[in-house]
């Protein structure tokens, strides 16, 4: 990031630097801890502390590999792996295999700038992808197994199919990632795709058993519904959509859904703050307001029933997000809620 910003530069001077695109919205966001830097396992053995006591048991860590490498992984191999209680809130992996654009800030009239890395879909490139993340995060006892399977997930499981060649070269490398897996000592892989990157794949039900895809679920509300108004979208209005689309998704990949719930969707801070804010591709989206934590915690006693009623094994729910700032939703305190929306989630799952 500092290649492309100047040295020093983290996402956090985005943030700052929102401003206020409508009457009564609320930018810059500002966390209560500081504008921290989540290398330091010091800063995260607090992340952890607080996650742990709102009844969090996991972090996903959005997870990039780019030019035959780790990219933005200072957080979780710097901070969060050496943090002394880790294993209080243990972590697994979502690939984050889309390519890396420049949207920091993005222009009303560039809507589509040039990749500065391409997403990782060579056969040989995933393996060694994969091999990295076997020898560097399965065989850690803090990562996440599902019935001795560790649970690995994609973002963007079509547009990786389809730029490795097609399904049967993916069906191979799939089938190699999960043999060693094995090989490592694992009963299987619990491989999860990311529905809003599945959801348009032809004849999905078919792929999914095809790859072995045990589970999906989802990033964000915004995949899944069209916020109806601009420049805002009332969080109620999203918080009654959410169970449409948690019914619909097992029948349409044929495998237990595991639902999603968003705190906020405000992805206004990666506009140039100097453009005008109208309604245009990613991020000049509508915003959700009034997401106040009593609406979220809603949002989670119906996560809660519909993994209740549904009987599927394990009982997951995932959340966005823990620290996405510079799209609105996020966990940590901040200045004006405080502790609330992660007090939230402990008033639902304290038992």
């Amino acid at each position: 990031m500092e290649l492309l910003h100047g040295k020093g530069w983290t996402e956090w001077e985005a943030l700052k630097r929102a401003e206020p695109k409508f009457p009564g919205h609320q930018q810059p966001k500002v966390p209560a801890w500081g504008y921290l830097d989540e290398s330091d396992p010091r800063v995260f053995e607090r992340k952890i502390a607080a996650a742990h006591t709102a009844r969090i048991t996991h972090f996903i860590f959005d997870w990039y590999w780019y030019e035959g490498k780790p990219f933005l992984e200072r957080g979780l191999e710097r901070g969060y792996l050496h943090a002394e209680n880790k294993a209080d809130v243990r972590f697994c992996l979502m690939w984050a295999n889309h390519d890396w654009i420049d949207l920091i800030p993005a222009r009303i009239a560039q809507p589509n700038p040039p990749a500065s890395f391409a997403g990782t879909y060579d056969p040989a490139r995933f393996e060694a992808a994969t091999d990295y993340v076997i020898s560097h995060y399965f065989r850690d006892p803090s990562y996440l197994c599902i019935d001795g399977a560790p649970y690995f997930s994609i973002y963007l499981l079509g547009q990786m199919i389809d730029r490795m060649g097609g399904i049967e070269v993916a069906r191979t490398a799939f089938d190699r990632f999960r043999q060693k897996t094995q090989s490592a000592g694992f009963r299987d892989l619990h491989l999860n795709a990311v529905a809003w990157g599945a959801q348009e794949i032809a004849n999905v039900r078919q792929v999914v058993t095809l790859l072995g895809v045990r589970s999906t679920t989802s990033y964000t509300w915004a995949h899944h519904q069209a916020f109806p108004t601009f420049p805002a979208t009332e969080y109620q209005v999203a918080l009654e959509h959410a169970p449409v689309y948690w019914n619909q998704a097992e029948g349409i990949f044929g495998v237990p859904y595991h639902p999603n719930v968003s705190m906020g969707w405000d992805p206004s801070p990666r506009t140039c703050q100097s453009d005008m804010f109208q309604q245009g591709t990613y991020p000049y989206t509508p915003i959700l307001k009034n997401n106040r934590p009593e609406l979220f915690q809603q949002g989670l006693m119906q996560a809660k029933s519909f993994v209740e009623r549904g009987g599927n094994q394990p009982q997951i729910i995932t959340i966005n997000a823990w620290n996405e700032w510079t799209e609105g939703s996020y966990l940590e305190p901040d200045s004006v809620h405080g502790m609330d929306y992660l007090n939230a989630i402990r008033n639902v799952f304290r038992s």
